[in-house]
């Protein structure tokens, strides 16, 4: 199938999605580019359709997914149409229209042992992505994100996670019920804290702990603060006042991998 013309009435409800009333309203969202599209493939996320550019046919990175049976509609567009469903300023020639994951807290609440990571109004695109990146990377078992977030499904976000988005449960909740109900399960609470007394590094990350992380300005809301039954400091050695939300985030993510995986390592020098 074709579309060439950027008024075709497709054109017009894909490209709407760049926006996050119409994201809402139609649950679904873009995502562009070859890395992004095929790492949705490979995760079997619920794909309505991929567009790559007619004149250039499927990216090659794309074939076996093509081929693969894999029940997708493939739909040849013109540049023109790339352009209007991006919003980049270099469009890449392929992007595709993914219906929303409908996303539940309650596998995270029955979850033994559970590493998770719970955002409040966090609102850059930048760290809400590169958190989820990093939850990704550490095995995290999923990611909360609450009011006052920067939407997970903005391009922007999207392209910050780099495809972790479709590697584990992202979802949204309402902190003020959720958390709560992890108390009630033994699930500590833990966040930065320029107050608290506890070194990150000799925290106890190997039980149950959802980590805490708030705005960049304010840090964590006073109803989500009042839960949190552990402050964390991380520990500076430099003149720099503080970390970014989505660094502070990785050295607790890498703290807690460390705990649960590498802490019998032998910890004299390697041999090369």
């Amino acid at each position: 199938m074709e579309i060439l013309s950027p008024q075709n009435s497709r054109v017009k409800e894909w490209a709407g999605l760049l926006e996050k009333k119409n994201r809402d309203k139609q649950y679904k969202y873009l995502i562009e580019g070859i890395h992004l599209v095929k790492e949705a493939l490979l995760a079997r996320a619920d794909i309505e359709c991929v567009c790559y550019e007619v004149e250039g046919g499927i990216p090659s990175e794309l074939h076996e997914a093509a081929s693969a049976g894999i029940d997708v509609e493939w739909v040849g567009v013109s540049s023109a149409v790339i352009s209007k469903c991006s919003d980049t300023k270099t469009p890449q020639p392929v992007f595709a229209v993914v219906r929303k994951d409908h996303g539940m807290v309650q596998p995270l609440l029955d979850k033994e042992r559970s590493l998770v990571v719970v955002l409040d109004g966090v609102q850059d695109p930048g760290n809400v992505g590169t958190i989820i990146r990093s939850a990704d990377a550490v095995g995290a078992d999923g990611v909360i994100v609450g009011a006052g977030c920067a939407d997970i499904y903005g391009p922007k976000v999207i392209r910050a996670t780099m495809g972790s988005l479709f590697h584990l449960p992202v979802v949204n909740g309402k902190l003020g019920e959720v958390l709560p109900q992890a108390k009630a399960r033994g699930i500590r609470l833990a966040g930065t804290s320029l107050q608290a007394a506890a070194n990150c590094f000799a925290y106890d990350f190997t039980g149950p702990v959802w980590l805490l992380f708030g705005s960049e300005g304010g840090g964590l809301s006073s109803e989500v603060r009042e839960l949190m039954d552990d402050g964390l400091i991380i520990p500076m050695r430099g003149k720099a006042e503080s970390l970014n939300v989505a660094m502070a985030a990785s050295v607790l993510l890498y703290e807690a991998m460390r705990q649960r995986h590498f802490s019998n390592i032998n910890n004299s020098r390697c041999q090369l």
